[in-house]
């Protein structure tokens, strides 16, 4: 008698992220995706020709993990890397003006343990805070496609699912970080409201927890790039006050701050 087949191997997971079984892994397996090969290539060549004022840096040119606590309370989600900034410096909102706004506010608040972030190695920290990216490559123009934001969300899904037991609000940072944001949130187990929400600076939308656990407040925010700061349409004491409005909704603890 001849011996049986044997069983045919599991079938391949759709995608990389399937196959973590913890944050620290999801850290870790996203800086090797090469999913997208038009941001492959950019990220890459960013690295490559560099800026002049950046000749002697050795950049990370890879994809970007989040940055923060594993039981964060507070998430904070943005666009994607910058080609000189995280895309440089190997950590999300690290060495670019967006960044140095951001981590100010944070640590006016008393969210962050310094104001500055210049490189993955500086020593800072984050309180109850993680900051990501629905994108995790440095796109042409700072513009991802829809198929490449298409193509990350699994990384974002996966992370928001191993933050559900301490999250309690997020933000997301410009109109692109919340149209990624909410089928992430759905595929995470946060049901959406129908209608499904619009963005605008000050929007809350309380979300529930599909299993009946703790809720979700989701903010938006003006993102924090250089043209919104820039021209005026957000200002510090705007991202100040929208971060403690979100840092409370989370239980956080912030310090007192003026307008």
């Amino acid at each position: 008698m001849s011996a049986a087949a044997p069983p045919p191997p599991p079938p391949s997971p759709c995608h990389p992220a399937d196959t973590v079984r913890s944050l620290a892994e999801l850290d870790s397996a996203v800086t090797h995706c090469r999913a997208c090969p038009r941001l492959v290539s950019w990220r890459e060549e960013a690295a490559r020709t560099k800026r002049r004022s950046y000749q002697d840096w050795d950049y990370w040119a890879r994809p970007i993990p989040g940055f923060g606590p594993p039981d964060a309370a507070l998430v904070l989600v943005g666009l994607a890397p910058a080609a000189h900034g995280a895309n440089r410096t190997g950590r999300i909102f690290t060495g670019d003006p967006s960044g140095d706004l951001l981590y100010a506010a944070l640590y006016d608040l008393g969210l962050a343990s310094q104001p500055t972030a210049v490189s993955r190695d500086d020593g800072l920290e984050l309180y109850g805070v993680r900051i990501t990216d629905p994108v995790r490559c440095a796109p042409p123009d700072n513009k991802p496609s829809v198929t490449e934001r298409d193509t990350c969300r699994p990384w974002l899904e996966r992370e928001l699912g191993y933050l559900r037991p301490t999250v309690r609000s997020v933000v997301a940072l410009g109109g692109f970080a919340w149209q990624a944001l909410l089928p992430a949130l759905a595929g995470a187990g946060w049901e959406l409201p129908r209608p499904r929400p619009v963005f605008g600076h000050g929007a809350r939308v309380l979300l529930p927890a599909a299993d009946g656990g703790a809720p979700l407040e989701l903010f938006g925010c003006y993102h924090v790039s250089p043209r919104n700061t820039n021209t005026g349409r957000l200002t510090t004491a705007m991202l100040r006050r929208l971060l403690a409005d979100a840092a409370h909704s989370a239980g956080l603890t912030t310090l007192p701050h003026t307008p």
